[in-house]
């Protein structure tokens, strides 16, 4: 193991020596404080690969910390940080995104999901990347009521959507536009990501602790499309090893009903599931005014069920995942199983 030299990055900042794994090749992924992004870090350096992460200043770096990766301090809405992360990376994983199922803040979603994007791909073109690999979102795979939903169904403009969702459907577009030009993207479309290493933790992550701790006091019906984090980090690595370029691919393990998921925290933790089952449209008509009245008076506080948290789960969309098993040799494993392996986590 040999020191690695100090990174220069776009801050002013510098890093102190860090070890770097032997092997040729250098590979940066972005957004590795978030639940994708510390999964597929490990898996990584589980399998020798050298890493470097690019991390923001701001960042609570606990995903990272204890392993032997590179890191580079850095924001990907500014081009100078990027320039220097990619510098000598063969590889990039771009995980990093702005998340948020309320609505406002959409200025900073727009610049850190689609100009964010834009300059990741700008500065890997620079530096001679030879493929990028960026995670996309089921919210901006087109719904459909009488089928599941594959790669074919683009976004509807027309339907209602969050700003997250929008973003995320502008930030394929710069994928293609960045293929267009000669890159090689691929996407890698992620559900609800249930696992370990959820150190934020993800909204589902947050499900797990309150059911556990009983303090949910209530729930909804509803279902939706959950992905385990295993199975998001082998669809990454298997787009990267063998996607073509400027194609989506869906990664899912399997839909699952909320009552599903009630029953299983049920075993899994030994509590009992809440008494009260509310009707969604009673839970949409309370969630629609408590929100903006939260997402004013305590912006920083989680909110459980959001308006588009509720649409979301009364949508019932369900994935297609038949184009990445059938190119890439996708296997999903079990959502009921990355429950339990993330409540053994949180525990």
């Amino acid at each position: 193991m040999d020191a690695v030299h100090i990174i220069e990055v776009g801050f002013g900042c510098k890093l102190p020596p860090l070890f770097r794994m032997s092997g040729p090749h250098l590979t940066l992924v972005t957004g590795a404080t978030g639940h994708l992004g510390a999964n597929l870090v490990r898996r990584l350096v589980q399998q020798g690969e050298r890493v470097r992460v690019l991390l923001r200043p701001s960042s609570d770096p606990r995903a990272v910390d204890g392993l032997d990766i590179e890191r580079a301090i850095g924001d990907i809405r500014t081009p100078v940080a990027l320039a220097n992360a990619v510098k000598g990376c063969t590889r990039v994983y771009h995980c990093a995104a702005r998340i948020s199922i309320t609505s406002g803040g959409e200025r900073e979603i727009y610049e850190t999901n689609v100009l964010g994007t834009r300059n990741v791909l700008a500065a890997a073109a620079s530096a001679g990347v030879s493929r990028v690999v960026v995670t996309g979102s089921f919210s901006a795979v087109g719904h459909h009521r009488d089928r599941p939903s594959d790669e074919r169904d683009p976004f509807d403009p027309f339907a209602k959507a969050l700003p997250y969702e929008r973003s995320k459907a502008a930030v394929e577009h710069e994928c293609l536009k960045a293929v267009a030009d000669g890159q090689e993207v691929v996407i890698a479309i992620s559900c609800a990501i249930i696992g370990p290493n959820d150190f934020k933790p993800s909204r589902m992550g947050r499900v797990i602790q309150d059911f556990a701790r009983g303090r949910m006091p209530a729930y909804i019906p509803g279902g939706f499309e959950f992905v385990a984090a295993r199975d998001i980090v082998q669809g990454h690595l298997l787009a990267m090893d063998r996607g073509r370029p400027g194609q989506r691919y869906i990664f899912s393990t399997e839909f699952v009903t909320v009552d599903t998921l009630m029953q299983w925290l049920e075993e899994i933790t030994g509590k009992p599931r809440p008494r009260l089952r509310l009707p969604p449209p009673v839970m949409a008509a309370i969630a629609s005014v408590a929100s903006p009245v939260m997402s004013t008076f305590a912006p920083h506080r989680p909110q459980r069920l959001t308006p588009g948290a509720i649409h979301l789960l009364r949508m019932g969309r369900r994935a297609d995942c038949t184009k990445a098993k059938q190119e890439l040799g996708y296997a999903p494993t079990s959502v009921k199983e990355a429950v339990r392996e993330a409540h053994q986590w949180f525990h």
